[in-house]
């Protein structure tokens, strides 16, 4: 039961990311036109039913699916295939360690929502995203082209960067639980203050979340911070790449979003918690997944918001804002978490 068990929590979380991805395919189109008073995406129909656009996201994978998948010469042909596919993998696996939601006793089992429980959680879900630079990294170099060598030079210098302020950005809400175990943070997190008052970590952390908002959308390469891949004014690392290889990169952008997101949930809005709402058995299973979708839903509502609010940031900009202005403020935000916790103790 329990070997079963962790492989249906391993394949909702896979689920969970690749649904997120299809969806915000729609949601960026259908979040701009909104802004911007158009119509959107509404073409792609089945029997005449097109569902507000919603079925692009069945159409543009068949499309990508049937395209030529054109591969230019003298290149790096494994390195080549394996970049989107290491790009795309990894922070996948990411989402393996998040917690869904806390345990609930059903038939006499106690079962856990979280896929693959771990004391360093934290650390596992930052390497994975770490790893998914080589991807970037490693298209640019195989392409056997200047632009796309300079497109992945672009993007490892801006995922380096943003890697080391997200960290910093999570450090005093790290300190404030004593824990890298993102089940034991939500657990700090779950309970009341003064009865009335959850004790998520937007409300001791405020600077932590908004400096952990602003690198989170520059570590997945997002506008306003999609300079490795601004195809519209300069070439990014996946210029030779086409089908369904440059879907993948385009996923890979999505995906990474939803970790960041899950991130945000998890260690700032406390995330399975649902107050004054029960938790117990099926019932609570379902409160607790829904809270937690709910809150990610929120903070890709907001990402969203910036994405098609803020022009692009040239290069200088982008890295003057994370390290001399994410970083030292993050690490301030560390420094003044430390000493009020010394202090109150």
């Amino acid at each position: 039961m329990s070997i079963l068990w962790v492989l249906v929590k391993l394949g909702a979380a896979l689920g969970f990311g690749m649904s997120w991805a299809a969806f915000l395919g729609w949601v960026e189109r259908k979040q701009s036109a909104v802004m911007q008073d158009r119509i959107g995406a509404n073409r792609a129909d089945i029997l005449g039913f097109k569902l507000i656009g919603l079925f692009h996201t069945i159409a543009d994978p068949i499309k990508l699916l049937t395209k030529e998948d054109f591969v230019p010469a003298n290149v790096n042909k494994t390195f080549h295939a394996a970049a989107p596919a290491l790009a795309l993998g990894f922070p996948l696996l990411a989402l393996a360690a998040f917690p869904f939601g806390g345990t609930f006793t059903v038939g006499g089992w106690t079962l856990s929502l979280q896929p693959l429980g771990s004391k360093v959680g934290l650390l596992y879900v930052l390497a994975m995203l770490a790893v998914g630079i080589h991807g970037v990294v490693m298209a640019g170099y195989a392409s056997n082209s200047c632009y796309g060598l300079m497109g992945g030079l672009r993007g490892a210098s801006q995922m380096l960067a943003y890697e080391v302020c997200l960290a910093t950005t999570m450090a005093g809400a790290v300190f404030l639980y004593g824990t890298l175990d993102l089940a034991e943070a939500v657990r700090w997190q779950a309970r009341m203050l003064g009865g009335w008052l959850p004790a998520w970590g937007i409300v001791f952390q405020p600077l932590g979340f908004v400096l952990f908002l602003v690198a989170g959308a520059a570590l997945t390469k997002r506008t306003p911070f999609d300079l490795p891949e601004g195809e519209s004014e300069i070439v990014g690392f996946h210029v030779e790449y086409s089908g369904m290889k440059f879907g993948m990169f385009m996923m890979t952008d999505l995906i990474e979003s939803v970790v960041v997101c899950c991130l945000a949930a998890t260690l700032f809005l406390g995330g399975w918690h649902a107050p004054f709402l029960p938790l117990d058995g099926l019932v609570g299973a379902a409160v607790m997944v829904g809270a937690f979708t709910a809150k990610v839903a929120l903070v890709m509502f907001l990402l969203m918001q910036v994405r098609w609010t803020l022009p692009r940031f040239r290069f200088d900009q982008l890295l003057d804002l994370g390290w001399k202005g994410v970083l030292p403020a993050g690490l301030l935000n560390f420094f003044l978490t430390a000493w009020g916790i010394y202090l109150w103790r």
